[in-house]
């Protein structure tokens, strides 16, 4: 298959057309200033496009070889004039319609840079204020999903990685089981570092989640991760989506402190095998996972969300 095998119409069970044979994706750029002023970038649509002269998210078909997210970030270059930056992905919600589906990438910005059109697919491209998108002309089934993705612009999935409950990813065999080996010095942090850097990275399907999140039921999730190292343990730099966090006293008041600091978010996630910290977190609300979880999740971070 090539690039630009994508391209082609499929037909709904309802009779209508929407375009993309992998089915279709797009980007949402969301950026939220020092003054709370939150912002979406969003596509006025050129009138002889399909549904033109409407507001919705710069994207386009996949092609088979993509995921959501390589499509989504390609079809932003094509239609968009300007340099997208450093941008943090946060999720995707996915619209099935049985036989196609469009996935919308939710992406955070920490500035919002100046953009245009970037072809002829795009009238204007246009920072807008969250609280007037609704005001908007809006693509029908962008109009149709806006509710649930205000919401799920505001949360983001956060886990706190107790890494002295973890066994060693370098230590075979030792996944799951009972009496896994655990963290053993700063090389053993190392490695688990970089396996959560991978997670971050690909993400985790949202119906492998646990249950008790308060999280938008976005199809995936980018997770932002803390791991907490011991005290006699030289913690590794942090690397992209992984901040490595000393505990600096007793390991348990530590990651109940980074809980309770995240406290807000509907998303955080405390994953440990102390059962005196899944009691104490449970009393306030967050929720918890037994190293087995993270295991299971970190053998599925190798593969592309498609």
């Amino acid at each position: 298959m090539s690039a630009g095998d994508g391209n082609g119409w499929v037909t709904l069970p309802d009779g209508t057309r929407r375009w993309g044979r992998y089915g279709a994706s797009g980007l949402l750029l969301h950026s939220a200033d020092p003054t709370g002023s939150d912002h979406v970038l969003l596509q006025h649509r050129s009138w002889w496009s399909h549904q033109g002269d409407t507001w919705g998210m710069p994207g386009g078909a996949i092609d088979s070889a993509e995921s959501a997210v390589q499509a989504a970030l390609r079809e932003f270059g094509e239609e968009v004039a300007g340099d997208l930056g450093e941008i943090t992905l946060n999720g995707v919600h996915r619209q099935d319609h049985e036989v196609w589906r469009y996935d919308t990438v939710l992406a955070r910005s920490a500035e919002r840079r100046v953009f245009a059109a970037g072809n002829g697919e795009s009238a204007e491209i246009r920072w807008v204020p969250v609280d007037e998108v609704a005001e908007l002309r809006l693509l029908p089934a962008f109009a149709t999903i806006w509710p649930e993705i205000r919401e799920a612009l505001s949360q983001r999935l956060d886990l706190i990685v107790d890494a002295e409950s973890v066994s060693d990813p370098g230590v075979p065999g030792t996944a799951g089981a009972p009496d896994m080996a655990r963290i053993d010095g700063a090389e053993g942090t190392a490695r688990l570092r970089a396996t959560l850097a991978a997670l971050a990275s690909e993400g985790i399907d949202a119906s492998a989640l646990p249950g008790g999140l308060r999280l938008v039921d976005l199809h995936w999730w980018f997770p932002r991760i803390v791991l907490v190292t011991g005290d006699d343990v030289a913690g590794p730099p942090p690397a992209p989506g992984v901040d490595v966090v000393p505990a600096s006293g007793r390991t348990a008041d530590r990651i109940a402190e980074i809980a309770h600091e995240r406290g807000g978010n509907p998303g955080s996630l405390v994953v440990t095998a102390r059962p005196e910290v899944r009691q104490r977190l449970a009393a306030s609300g967050t929720g918890t996972a037994a190293p087995e979880w993270l295991h299971a999740a970190l053998g599925t971070a190798d593969s592309a969300l498609h």
